[in-house]
């Protein structure tokens, strides 16, 4: 049939195994609130903000309820959040997320992929401190006037506003979470997604060579499927 139909049929099958990772760390996190704050949403604040997140990901509603009924079990697993720090190659400084239920396997492997890329896996709050957490909201622009509803927002810890591709996103301070959650709620806007992110305080310019050896060893870690987030400096 042809490069052009083996070419797509790859892309494909690569945005399947995203979105199928994309649902693996989802239910995990719902595994996690439920055992932490109980299965209502109503009642776990941070249940019903995973829910939300897993709705804005297309995550199916059969899904969704699977990984609650799940978590009511005793006998499912408990994972645990572990965040780990290091220098990839070429000296990028390298934050790796993760959720697991063998926290020997997950720092094994995390250990490995730096080691492998020429990288090496580093203490707690050896890289950390280079980069800024803050909460992020996602959520469609509709009728919104971006400057109304700066001031609107301002008090409950806005720090940034934006707009892209139709879509507004606010930024706040790692505190201020909660704030700015229960603000969006009470305004009756429908977060598509609320979610923490680190952005690097300063990045680091490197080769194009350089950049494909940091991007190797980064789809390495993304694949493993205890790892949820990786983050970088890299210009």
């Amino acid at each position: 049939m042809g490069r052009a139909f083996e070419f797509r049929k790859e892309r494909k099958f690569k945005r399947w195994s995203q979105m199928s990772k994309v649902f693996t760390r989802l239910g995990k996190e719902i595994v996690m609130a439920v055992k932490a704050g109980g299965p209502d949403p109503a009642n776990n604040a941070k249940l019903r903000t995973i829910i939300q997140n897993a709705k804005g990901a297309s995550m199916p509603k059969d899904r969704i309820e699977a990984a609650i009924s799940r978590a009511s079990n005793k006998d499912e697993k408990d994972y645990e959040e572990v965040v780990y720090e290091g220098y990839g190659p070429h000296g990028i400084a390298v934050i790796v997320e993760t959720s697991t239920d063998n926290i020997n396997r997950t720092v094994a492997n995390v250990r490995h992929y730096f080691t492998k890329a020429g990288g090496s896996l580093g203490t707690s709050g050896s890289v950390s401190f280079t980069f800024d957490r803050k909460a992020v909201f996602r959520f469609a622009k509709a009728d919104y006037d971006l400057e109304e509803l700066e001031l609107e927002l301002i008090d409950f810890g806005l720090e940034d506003i934006d707009e892209n591709e139709g879509e507004i996103f606010v930024y706040t301070a790692f505190e201020d979470f909660g704030n700015m959650q229960k603000a969006l709620e009470d305004k009756g806007i429908e977060v598509i997604s609320a979610e923490m992110q680190r952005f690097p305080m300063s990045t680091t310019e490197l080769t194009s060579e350089q950049e494909e050896d940091i991007n190797k060893m980064i789809e390495r870690m993304e694949e493993d499927d205890d790892v949820n987030h990786v983050y970088h400096n890299m210009a």
